[in-house]
């Protein structure tokens, strides 16, 4: 009876282990048939997310406006230091110009203002184009809107526009220019550090921070600061006009608030972007005529901007700027 019940048991035995066996292969083949589609499914992802990016990089520049189908008055920003390679710089800023003036619904032009300056170069480019377009335009008026600060070559574009506007608290003027830097000799001589330098031209090491200051070098850069400061001066005096006050520190580099700006003729009346368009141009419609760059050409040059600034800090000096 015993002998029986063991051969018995023996087969059930067998089918309990095959059994497992066969369910441990199944879910091994359903966890690898999930896996490959977990894998199918992140590289579609991975793929869709390279397309999209790929499309906003190497879209095209763009401005920020629509048809409207009517008037409107079309706003230009002007933002952030004012140079080449960033996003306030000249061939931007006039290409959002010429967009929005080629618009057969723009009543007026206003550049909206929040810059600390930047470059005379640039600056000087963008107060050209506005005064070009105004020659082609006679009848279109383009106005400077300011909002916290406007300064040195942000202020040299405003001076252009037909009028100038601020708020109370605005900060404007600074009209001047600088080149500075950091002189090392005597942290050097401490240290028991030894300068050598070796050009070819008597003067191209000029401004070395690690070696003394040259007087005649000095006295060069000096009339070079001058000559860009009289003609950062010509250009406020030409488009201001008769509304500059006689003040001696008008043209000394020293910013005023907004209302004392409007006394000494440095700005015409209070006013922002959408009392300006309602009361001054008569289309309270705004819209955004402002060039945007491709994202992959503002990272590069975001990149760039990050290097160039990596090599400034290295060099310790500042290249030069209107302020």
């Amino acid at each position: 009876m015993n002998i029986f019940k063991r051969n018995n048991e023996q087969p059930k035995a067998e089918n309990w282990e095959q059994s497992v066996l066969e369910k441990v292969a199944m879910a091994s083949v359903l966890e690898q048939k999930r896996a490959r589609r977990w894998s199918v499914f992140f590289k579609l992802l991975l793929v869709t997310y390279i397309i999209g990016i790929s499309a906003l990089a190497y879209s095209p520049s763009r401005g920020g406006y629509a048809s409207t189908g009517g008037s409107h008055t079309a706003v230009v920003d002007i933002k952030g230091i004012i140079m080449s390679g960033a996003e306030a710089d000249a061939e931007t800023i006039i290409d959002s110009l010429h967009n929005a003036v080629a618009d057969p619904n723009t009543k007026g032009v206003i550049l909206r203002l929040n810059t600390p300056g930047g470059s005379p170069v640039q600056s000087s480019y963008v107060y050209k184009a506005i005064l070009d377009i105004k020659e082609e335009y006679p009848d279109l008026p383009i106005h400077a809107v300011v909002e916290d600060l406007c300064a040195s070559g942000g202020y040299y574009i405003a001076a252009a526009a037909d009028k100038i506007f601020v708020n109370e608290s605005s900060i404007i003027g600074s009209i001047g220019v600088v080149m500075n830097g950091f002189g090392f000799t005597e942290v050097m001589k401490n240290m028991g550090v030894e300068r050598r330098l070796y050009t070819a031209g008597s003067h191209k090491g000029f401004l070395d921070p690690f070696s003394k200051v040259n007087p005649d070098e000095a006295a060069h850069v000096q009339t070079l600061l001058n000559t860009i400061h009289q003609e950062f001066i010509q250009s406020v005096k030409q488009g201001r006009g008769k509304r500059l006050k006689d003040h001696p520190d008008l043209f000394s580099g020293l910013v005023w608030a907004g209302g004392e700006g409007i006394k000494l003729g440095l700005a015409d009346g209070i006013g922002n972007v959408k009392s300006v368009a309602a009361l001054e141009i008569g289309a309270k419609n705004l819209v955004d005529f402002t060039t945007e760059k491709p994202l992959l050409e503002r990272i590069a040059k975001s990149m760039g901007a990050a290097m160039a600034e990596f090599t400034h800090r290295l060099s310790l000096m500042d290249s030069m700027r209107i302020n």
